[in-house]
């Protein structure tokens, strides 16, 4: 008798590759809205009054800013594994980009270690200039390649550099939600119009690049726009939008970041509802001619699937722990409890 798991020619359920690609845009969806936020944070450091404010703002992210970079490199992982065909491809025709991201990604994280290194004035508004210059290049970079990389547009095509100016944009939404959680007072109101603006923004951001990709008739778009599994992420997209702004000028903080993750998870729908069944489509290349054969795969979801689950459980935990606003004058990690 056969195990299922080591016969050569199927595959544990007959849709696993379709379930691995969900599984791909679901890692990404986590990526832009986990780490958008941090990223958001960076880009809305500059508008903090003095030294307190400032601190408050690193401290909001401290705990968690590490480990939100788990999901990018789980997405590498699984597209890896699942798709190396895609993974292989992806990076070697963007590589000169890929090299930027993760230099803008270090830039950015190192800035914040140093800044805490000296205590001269230079030296800290130097790192911060660097945090936040790394807090807006990051987003610009990453929506470029993935824009790069739904739209077969190339790297410098206007279609990729507005999906980068896109992702900029819903970092900066984020990030004002997560810190209308994580701070008070004066400093979160502020925080709440500043959100308010970045929604409008990415709302602005949202009808430039449907315009552009429509008026270049981009992969066929004026034809797709109206089926359903286009049209339903396009409308989710903006109704989340005009929620971010609606629920940052009421002050209502848990739905106005529940709204930001919407945001994230529509937009990155409709980041799969371009691409499948078509996985890479510079290449032409299908999910189903993509994924790797029937026993890695197959392994993949057995040994693979506990772990991300594993992952999924650490980060509510991680969440849990370190829920409520931030008061760097608190001895406890500068978490402060309850009220939010």
């Amino acid at each position: 008798m056969s195990i299922p798991l080591f016969v050569g020619d199927a595959y544990l359920v007959a849709w696993l590759p379709e379930f691995w690609f969900g599984v791909v845009v679901f890692t990404l969806a986590m990526y832009v809205f986990l780490d958008g936020f941090d990223f958001g944070i960076g880009i809305v450091y500059p508008l903090a009054r003095d030294e307190h404010e400032r601190e408050t703002l690193l401290a909001a992210f401290g705990p968690v800013w590490k480990a939100n970079e788990v999901w990018l490199v789980g997405f590498g992982t699984i597209l890896l594994g699942a798709f190396p065909p895609v993974y292989a491809r992806l990076l070697s025709e963007h590589y000169l980009l890929a090299i930027a991201i993760v230099l803008a990604l270090l830039f950015r994280g190192v800035s914040v270690k140093l800044r805490e290194e000296r205590d001269d004035e230079a030296w800290v508004r130097t790192c911060d200039r660097a945090f936040v210059a790394g807090s807006v290049i990051s987003p610009f970079l990453i929506g470029t390649l993935v824009g790069s990389w739904v739209f077969a547009s190339g790297t410098a095509s206007v279609p990729a550099l507005a999906t980068g100016v896109l992702l900029v944009a819903l970092s900066a939404t984020s990030g004002t939600a997560y810190l209308g959680m994580k701070t008070r007072g004066d400093l979160r109101d502020r925080i709440a119009d500043y959100g308010r603006l970045a929604g409008t923004i990415y709302l602005g951001a949202v009808v430039l690049v449907l315009g552009v990709l429509l008026a270049l008739d981009v992969r066929g778009l004026r034809a797709l726009v109206f089926t359903p599994g286009v049209l339903v992420p396009v409308v989710a997209t903006v109704g989340f939008g005009i929620a971010t702004v609606a629920l940052a000028s009421r002050r209502a903080y848990r739905e106005w970041l529940a709204a930001t993750a919407g945001l994230s998870v529509s937009l990155v729908g409709l980041v799969a509802a371009l691409l499948y069944p078509t996985i890479y489509p510079a290449a032409e290349l299908t999910v189903r001619e993509a994924v790797v054969s029937p026993i890695p795969l197959n392994l993949l979801t057995v040994l693979g699937l506990p772990v991300l689950l594993l992952v999924v459980g650490y980060f509510l935990y991680l969440y849990r722990v370190f829920e409520g606003p931030v008061d760097v004058e608190e001895d406890e990690g500068g978490y402060g409890v309850g009220d939010d």
